[in-house]
């Protein structure tokens, strides 16, 4: 019996599936430049997983109403902690199998969206910043509750007798009423399964919450052995910087479904939590036929229909014709001399806060990881965001070149985009 409890590959795709895992195990380099088969794509972009992060408002803004900053810090981690399902899970909220291989962003793509219920309005917006590596940057705010999380990530993926993502990268979520900042970083995934066909994804590896206020939660996963154990397991503990070796408390079980929260002191079952005990906001999105071209839906739009159809020529077609206009922006850019100017936010030398909260931790090195390498760190830059909301206000659109048939082209006319290189 497989150790992924999930639908297997129909018969008709099976011979198509490992003719792609025989490319991947002689591939070089991060996988996301090969073409997966069409049965395998998703009809979502990679940069819409930006919104699993507040997919339940109600979590994500309950740290800013808690008085005590040790309960606040357990509450970050139960918000981190519920995030992880839908965002990795291989089945959808409907028990649905999902498709394995997402969209590649391309360099520009937006996702803008809102969650709006009890605790008022939770903004997204997320932005590719890169194509060559990837990565996605994106900032979700709340202003009624101060809580806003801002963040990129780096996701490179190699294969290694499975597929293996590594995300470099991180986010700040800051409480305005505390002047309180957590850095949080992002686990490793696995695929499970590939050789039978039964694809499930698992994390791996340890990530860490650490908080300006002086705690820090350590999360370890783990996934189910071939003799025991539970998949998409987990431990973690909270503890106070200066003592790391004496937990305050521990939250234990499945990151898909049931975990308990422990007082250590006391044994004292804290909660016992269940990812779909709290109801999930839909998000709010903008109409296709509104949405600025480089939004992702629209965008992609063709591409996914023909993914909905099973259409697999043209979802080639569709694909190639938006990959090859990207190849000749960059072209364009290259012989006159400018960069892609980012929408929403701006490439800093160094994060401050980030920084600050790796000092001194005896673990940091675990963290400081994050922090380095080739990705480099996106900032959200407020002016950019009202100069675009004003613009918006004022009725003033952008006027849009048609040297493209999708459309994307078009931005180089943007004068949201317009700024000194």
């Amino acid at each position: 019996m497989s150790r992924c409890d999930s639908e297997k590959l129909a018969p008709q795709h099976k011979s198509a599936f490992f003719s792609f895992i025989k490319s991947l195990a002689t591939f070089k380099g991060d996988l996301a430049s090969l073409t997966a088969p069409p049965f395998l794509l998703s009809p979502q972009s990679i940069i819409e997983f930006s919104a699993y992060w507040a997919e339940q408002p109600c979590l994500f803004v309950a740290p800013s109403k808690e008085e005590d900053p040790e309960k606040r810090a357990l509450l970050v981690l139960k918000w981190f902690l519920s995030t992880l399902r839908q965002q990795h899970n291989n089945k959808d909220e409907n028990g649905k199998k999902k498709r394995m291989k997402p969209l590649n962003p391309f360099l520009g793509e937006l996702f803008l969206g809102k969650w709006v219920d009890d605790c008022g309005t939770t903004n997204l917006v997320a932005e590719q910043v890169s194509h060559h590596p990837p990565i996605t940057a994106c900032n979700i705010w709340n202003d009624t509750h101060g809580v806003r999380l801002q963040g990129h990530v780096a996701p490179k993926a190699y294969f290694s007798t499975t597929v293996h993502i590594d995300r470099k990268g991180y986010s700040v979520l800051h409480l305005d009423k505390y002047d309180e900042d957590y850095l949080i970083t992002m686990p490793k995934i696995h695929i499970e399964g590939i050789m039978t066909g039964s694809l499930c994804p698992e994390l791996s590896g340890a990530t860490y919450i650490r908080s300006s206020s002086g705690y820090t939660a350590k999360i370890d996963y783990s996934s189910k052995g071939w003799l025991s154990g539970k998949k998409n397991s987990f431990v973690a503990t909270l503890f106070h910087d200066d003592k790391q070796n004496e937990p305050l408390y521990t939250a234990e079980g499945q990151w898909s479904g049931d975990f308990c929260m422990k007082k250590v002191a006391t044994g004292e079952v804290v909660e016992s939590f269940n990812v779909d005990s709290v109801p999930r906001t839909p998000l709010t999105v903008t109409p296709v036929e509104h949405q600025h071209p480089l939004e992702s839906r629209r965008a992609w739009q063709n591409v996914a229909d023909a993914i909905h159809r099973n259409d697999i020529f043209a979802v080639g077609h569709e694909k190639t014709k938006i990959e090859n206009e990207q190849r000749e922006m960059r072209k364009i850019e290259k012989v006159e001399g400018r960069e892609f100017p980012r929408r929403y936010f701006t490439k800093a030398k160094q994060d401050l806060v980030a920084k600050s909260l790796t000092e001194g931790m005896k673990r940091h090195a675990s963290m400081q990881g994050e922090m380095e390498g080739h990705h480099g760190v996106w900032m959200w830059d407020e002016q950019k965001y009202r100069r675009v909301e004003n613009n918006r206000a004022q009725g003033i659109k952008s006027p849009m070149r048609t040297r493209f048939d999708s459309g994307i082209g078009g931005i180089l006319l943007d004068p949201d985009l317009v700024e000194s290189v």
